[in-house]
């Protein structure tokens, strides 16, 4: 049989500064899935400076092994040193697959690894299956501009890699105490291999908008008329505590940086509340936040797509409906 050394799936478990990246853990949800169809071990892969308890939740959230990575040089991420040691881990246990979050550090490792081990890359996953007679996993991702969903095959080559946006999948339940194996791996580089040193991290834009993370996201589209017409929303956003967001329409225009841009050309979100105020729910934008728990929508275009999605519509005009619901938020919030 072919590939038949290739076993097991592995989920890399990003982390920053000895914190993990939420999608790694999301990812472990679809890896269960896919680890038990394929009849092998879901292995969480951690690398970082001081990760151990990192690496000990990934078998909280489900994975059967853990392989960590420690030392000084992956305590900030570069591409030669965690390429170096994925290659290194790879060549020595031979998973059949690997997920990566698709974070801007994974975007950039994935294509590294797809170049070290001869094998290809399927980048910004949105759905992921896997087909048990032939053995490859079933990638699908938007194309076109999010017009086409392609669904991409790895036959000739192992690993199959992946990357997967952040919010696709839920977290599984963590179970405490739940029992697994961790192996721990020396791998270390010279500092002399590591081609580039950070000299300052600086918060940028891109990150300060956490829409993956956000329990609850305020988004605005053109019915909020200009760039000015984004002050209400960031009033609703600060009333609830929320992360601003935006459709493509609106980023396109220049009304708001691309950071807030949610759906299949932006980012996938998963909140506990999504509030959608002005935007007519294009099926683009609808696919970007089938994830949230409670979605409210807020048109007066009754005949609006985004009602379709919606858990809760008001019909107005969002310059009107929004006072309102700040200040009734307001006096239960006093």
């Amino acid at each position: 049989m072919q590939f038949e050394e290739y076993k097991n799936l592995w989920v890399f478990v990003e982390t920053e500064e000895n914190a993990a990246k939420s999608v790694g853990y999301e990812l472990l949800s679809p890896g269960r899935t896919l680890a038990d169809k394929m009849g092998g071990k879901l292995v969480a892969v951690v690398i970082g400076g001081n990760v151990k308890d990192v690496a000990e939740k990934t078998i909280d959230y489900g994975a059967d092994e853990v392989i960590l990575v420690e030392g000084e040089e992956y305590f900030n991420y570069s591409t030669d040193a965690y390429s170096y040691a994925m290659k290194t881990l790879v060549e020595k246990y031979k998973p059949a697959t690997i997920l990566i979050g698709a974070t801007n550090n994974g975007r950039d490792l994935g294509p590294k690894m797809a170049c070290d081990l001869n094998t290809g890359l399927t980048a910004d996953c949105t759905m992921l299956d896997y087909d048990a007679e032939t053995g490859n996993m079933i990638w699908t991702r938007p194309a076109f501009g999010g017009n086409l969903m392609a669904m991409i095959l790895c036959p000739d080559n192992r690993p199959q890699l992946g990357t997967v946006r952040p919010g696709i999948f839920k977290k599984p339940e963590p179970v405490t105490g739940r029992i697994g194996t961790m192996i721990c791996e020396d791998i270390h580089i010279a500092p002399e291999n590591i081609r580039t040193k950070l000299l300052e991290r600086i918060k940028e834009v891109a990150e300060a908008v956490n829409l993956e993370e956000a329990e609850i996201i305020v988004a605005g589209g053109r019915g909020v008329g200009s760039p000015e017409g984004f002050e209400i929303i960031r009033k609703l956003a600060d009333t609830l505590n929320a992360t601003v967001g935006a459709s493509r329409a609106v980023v396109d225009a220049g009304w708001i940086p691309h950071a807030h841009q949610v759906g299949q050309t932006g980012k996938t979100v998963s909140p506990k509340l999504y509030i959608a105020c002005g935007i007519s729910g294009a099926i683009q934008h609808a696919a970007g936040i089938t994830g949230s728990d409670c979605i409210v929508a807020i048109n007066k275009d009754e005949e609006a797509p985004i009602f379709d999605v919606a858990d809760y519509g008001i019909v107005g005009d969002l310059f009107t409906v929004i006072p309102e619901l700040i200040k009734e938020i307001q006096k239960l919030n006093a």
